[in-house]
């Protein structure tokens, strides 16, 4: 048979690459339920696929090559109340369709059911199911992973500060976090010291916090939803952060909580619903606890735009140097405080809008003619006296604010908008 002239060649550079890659295609592994994980690992090679069929196996496993490790519906595997379930050390790993369970509850060990250590970077995590005390995916100083459609429960038999994170990141770069169900852990997703990161689309629920970001820079929270949280999203000691387009829905305390935050950019985020919940005796709250669905504390230098803040205690709560921050496009929706300001310098919010406004618009340019001012000297006294509040429907009371819009005598530094928007701005199809 005759062949073309450029055969052997073909033939020579294919034999070249598989020199290259080893010489040997990946294989497949079978794992048998109930036998060990570790020798069939130890005999792979990079590249091998370890397929798992349903059934339970033992945890504390070493991922020490870069494998693909594939269970299929109750694919279980138990680390029978100690350490690790799984440690990824080799990059690529790929983990996915598994049940993990059983993992240790030693938070000082960092106890996961997931553990990635700084060699297993570019590796990916999705599609599993965790359910244990300590951490569900612990990322340890590693790079450009991906934790995918994972679900995350916690142990509600221990007190929620005796739980692990469900996904917790440590000096963590260039990684995603999408489409995963978090809930009855410590706290949803926490990152510490972590840059450059992709949180999207994750539900975080029956947390303390939904979100928590400690000395992290840079980074992008977008899409995210929170239910029932202490606090949805609490930002703190962080900068450059763009969050986008989130929702918090009846957390607890606040709804996004802003703790030395500078030059981030908040657009998009609806807030509904913040409340502070009763007492252990179910009477009355304590002083100074409203629900917040925007506390801003010692951060400046942030443009917050086009956000949605609802029937909550309070709107937004501004404190300790919470200056020079951009407030466009808002909507404050029938809060029972639309705003909390306590600092020195007056703050011109203009053009956003406020559900309480009561001027007009008589040129009809969809801008009122007169400022929008919520708060008056009476609100400045009552927080500086918590005590007093119980007095606020008091005919003195009253009779006092009257008084002062009347005769305004006395006027305290506060936040006023000369421009407020006679309609509620859309908010859709806003992005970064």
């Amino acid at each position: 048979m005759k062949r073309h002239p450029g055969y052997l060649g073909c033939v020579l550079a294919a034999l070249w690459l598989f020199w290259l890659s080893g010489g040997v295609a990946a294989a497949d592994w079978h794992a048998t339920p109930g036998e060990p994980l570790q020798p069939l690992i130890d005999q792979a090679a990079d590249g091998d696929r370890l397929l798992l069929p349903a059934g339970r196996y033992p945890g504390q496993i070493l991922v020490n090559r870069s494998l693909h490790i594939r269970g299929e519906a109750s694919t279980i595997i138990d680390a029978g109340g100690q350490g690790n379930a799984m440690m990824l050390t080799a990059p690529d790993v790929v983990l996915e369709n598994l049940t993990i369970e059983g993992w240790g509850e030693n938070l000082t060990e960092m106890d996961a059911a997931i553990f990635v250590a700084p060699s297993a970077h570019g590796s990916s995590i999705r599609d599993n199911h965790l359910y244990g005390p300590g951490f569900g995916i612990w990322l340890d100083a590693v790079n450009e992973v991906s934790v995918v459609g994972n679900t995350i429960r916690g142990d509600t038999s221990l007190r929620s500060q005796d739980r692990g994170n469900g996904i917790h990141l440590y000096n963590v770069s260039n990684s995603l976090i999408d489409d995963n169900d978090v809930a009855n852990t410590r706290d949803g997703i926490y990152l510490d010291t972590s840059r450059h990161n992709v949180l999207r689309d994750n539900t975080l629920h029956e947390l303390r916090y939904g979100v928590h970001y400690m000395y992290s820079f840079d980074n992008r929270l977008e899409g995210n939803l929170t239910q029932r949280t202490r606090t949805g999203y609490a930002l703190m000691q962080s900068k450059r952060l763009d969050v986008i387009n989130n929702r918090s829905e009846e957390d607890d305390n606040y709804g996004i909580l802003m703790n030395n935050i500078t030059d981030s950019h908040l657009s998009g985020n609806r807030v509904t619903g913040i409340t502070q919940p009763l007492g252990a005796d179910g009477e009355g709250r304590l002083n100074g606890g409203d629900g917040k669905a925007l506390f801003v504390y010692n951060s400046q230098f942030n443009r917050i735009e086009h956000n949605r803040f609802a029937a909550s205690d309070i709107g937004i709560h501004l404190t300790a140097g919470s200056e020079d921050n951009t407030m466009v496009g808002n909507a404050f929706i029938a809060n029972k405080q639309q705003v909390m300001y306590v600092a020195t310098r007056e703050q011109d919010w203009s053009g956003n809008y406020w559900s309480d406004y009561l001027g007009w618009d008589l040129d009809n340019d969809g801008i009122g003619d007169t400022t929008y001012e919520p708060n008056d000297a009476m609100d400045h006294l009552l927080w500086h006296h918590p005590s007093a509040r119980l007095l606020m429907q008091s005919p003195a009371v009253l009779a006092l604010r009257w008084v002062q819009r009347q005769f305004p005598v006395f006027l305290p530094a506060g936040v006023k908008d000369s421009a407020p928007l006679m309609n509620e701005p859309s908010l859709e199809g806003t992005s970064l």
